[in-house]
């Protein structure tokens, strides 16, 4: 049996006005508090264990879905106080976000220099910390290949691990920084102030929810509609891989739609999140949604193999290993445009 797909215009739906985007508005404010709290008590830092850890993710949490609801529904809001709180909660969450995201990065090239080279021991890191092997995938490789590879992919690993160590580093003193400073505070009091206080334009209560959220619905159909899904529909696409290993450090040109596709996919549920309440995700919207965030976390890895490999008088060796690794982060990129093409031709056929 089909499963039955939540449709934002569906009368049979049940109807949610204004009174609801408020509640849900207060509770996710609640969210940020408690969140914040905690993160003061374990003291923010990376001895703070997987608490701290936690807090900071329920914080990031928190504030996307604040500022998604506030431009999903900015129409039932005070504009100029939903304007002013967006950008906020959205430095919020991206300063947050960052430490995360590099340590997650170097993690994944590692594993993946591991799987390349059949390494005993994640490149750049002791033998004791070697993990298990990535999934298969990637550019396969010839014995005299992977030979070279494992040559080089030492001092690859070791070169990934300064940078984004470094960089890792730098992003947690900038967090501890942001969360101390004033912007900050006056971005926790407007959300105290939320938690209790919605300002709501005077005829949000008798207006229903569903309209403005078909609206992000046929944001996010329109932007997937102009992907090039069809060249998607192959597991492999070489012209991706042109841009890539040029000396261009500027972003693929491929990802940005796809980038983009992942942003309104988010908004997409979060909008649903306020009229259905804790009602599960549709599991092909969220096959869809996880698709696309390997996509980004690939492109990225890939980008910061090729900005690695930029670096001044490194070795043929380590040049070739970090090569290696673009290509097969990009080949991952490609993995996920297919996984996500074949999620939602198939959500698309079963609701039709």
């Amino acid at each position: 049996m089909a499963q039955q797909h939540l449709d934002p215009t569906d009368p049979t739906a049940g109807t949610a006005t204004g009174d609801a985007l408020a509640g849900y508005l207060r509770a996710r404010a609640t969210e940020f508090l408690r969140a914040l709290r905690l993160h003061r008590e374990t003291g923010g830092t990376a001895g703070g264990g997987e608490e701290s850890v936690d807090a900071a993710r329920a914080l990031r949490r928190s504030a996307r879905r604040i500022s998604a609801s506030l431009h999903t529904y900015r129409p039932l809001l005070d504009a100029a106080w939903a304007e002013s709180m967006r950008p906020e909660l959205a430095w919020v969450s991206g300063t947050l976000a960052l430490e995360h995201a590099y340590e997650a990065r170097l993690e994944r090239l590692l594993q993946a220099l591991h799987r390349l080279s059949g390494a005993t021991a994640l490149p750049g890191r002791p033998a004791a910390a070697a993990g298990p092997a990535g999934p298969a995938g990637g550019p396969p490789a010839t014995a005299a290949d992977r030979a070279s590879l494992t040559v080089g992919a030492a001092k690859a690993g070791a070169l990934l691990d300064r940078q984004l160590t470094l960089a890792r580093t730098r992003a947690h003193s900038t967090a501890l920084q942001a969360l101390g400073s004033s912007r900050f505070h006056a971005v926790a009091d407007k959300v105290a102030v939320l938690a209790s206080e919605v300002p709501l334009v005077p005829a949000a209560p008798a207006t229903e929810l569903h309209p403005l959220a078909a609206a992000a619905q046929e944001r996010l159909t329109d932007a997937v509609a102009a992907l090039p899904l069809l060249t998607a529909g192959h597991p492999y696409n070489a012209q991706a891989l042109v841009h890539g290993l040029s000396p261009d450090p500027s972003p693929h040109p491929q990802d940005g739609p796809w980038h983009q596709v992942r942003l309104l996919m988010r908004l997409h549920r979060y909008a649903r999140e306020v009229l259905h309440g804790d009602t599960p995700v549709d599991a092909r919207l969220l096959t869809a949604g996880q698709a696309l965030n390997r996509h980004r976390d690939a492109s990225e890895a890939a980008a910061a193999a090729a900005q690695a490999a930029r670096t001044p008088r490194i070795t043929p060796a380590t040049a070739y290993a970090l090569g290696v690794l673009h290509a097969d982060q990009r080949h991952e990129v490609e993995a996920s445009r297919f996984a996500f093409q074949r999620a939602w031709l198939k959500e698309t056929v079963e609701a039709v």
